[in-house]
């Protein structure tokens, strides 16, 4: 459990951390209009502070770890969380600078944003499933 807490207190620091880069870099910039940037903040805190605390609440009812591909679940949801938020880091970062990209690399940001996204999901369905089966098995 307390590995599950201390990854929610690195997605609350690191949200927290977005937010304030979001606020402190537009003003910086005199940025007004809507960008990535701004949701950064938002996806670090539910998806991974909020996600990790549920995790936590469930493995003090399961045994997660014993759980046959909990490890993937682990791999592909950080892993994709991680890619996605700082390729959004990225995106807002070019959006405030009002910087053009040829579109090859906007395409290239996208998809990279884009395999963190689904690496999330597939991690996500992963621990759903997990739920399921150590739900079924008591």
């Amino acid at each position: 459990m307390k590995q599950y807490l201390n990854w929610s207190i690195f997605y609350a620091f690191a949200g927290l951390a977005a937010g304030v880069f979001y606020r402190e870099f537009t003003k910086i910039n005199q940025f007004t209009n809507i960008s990535t940037l701004g949701k950064v903040h938002g996806h670090l805190l539910l998806l991974g502070m909020v996600m990790f605390l549920i995790v936590a609440l469930f493995s003090t009812k399961f045994d997660l770890e014993q759980a046959k591909h909990f490890s993937l679940f682990m791999i592909l949801y950080n892993g994709g969380l991680i890619l996605s938020a700082i390729m959004m880091i990225i995106r807002g970062i070019l959006q405030v600078k009002a910087i053009a990209l040829s579109a090859m690399a906007n395409g290239m940001i996208s998809g990279i944003a884009g395999l963190g996204h689904m690496a999330m999901g597939i991690g996500l369905l992963i621990f759903l499933f997990i739920l399921r089966k150590l739900a079924s098995d008591q």
